[in-house]
């Protein structure tokens, strides 16, 4: 049974920083691609960061460049995001996702993930 989990989630004042975790099972995680997604409300899910099956590459969506980093723990099975300097309009549900993509470099095309997570909120306000 395939399960991706999210955690880490919560309230933080702007500036502040939380690191999200994503445990994943069911499947064999080192040929997947893992991807951060958000939705905002009254917004289109979008993509965060991503990070290869290899570890070697990773990509972030323009916003979040220089405060949010992505890493794997293929022996723990976990994901992380780690976010610094939150900002109001990082406000969102995020989710953990799963491509089987193994080798080169990784992408947050939605439509070609298999696997996700159920979410876990994160509120940047005063």
């Amino acid at each position: 049974q395939v399960q991706l989990v999210e955690s880490g989630g919560g309230l933080v004042q702007p500036g502040g920083s939380l690191r999200l975790s994503c445990v994943m099972s069911g499947f064999t995680l080192r040929y997947y691609q893992i991807g951060w997604f958000r939705q905002a409300p009254g917004k289109e899910r979008e993509g965060v960061a991503c990070i290869s099956s290899s570890d070697i590459s990773t990509d972030y969506t323009d916003s979040v460049k220089g405060r949010f980093t992505i890493s794997r723990d293929d022996l723990k099975r976990t994901v992380y995001l780690q976010m610094n300097s939150l900002k109001p309009e990082d406000t969102a549900v995020y989710y953990c996702a799963a491509d089987l993509k193994y080798g080169g470099g990784c992408h947050t095309d939605i439509p070609e993930y298999d696997y996700w997570g159920q979410g876990t909120q994160v509120t940047v306000s005063s």
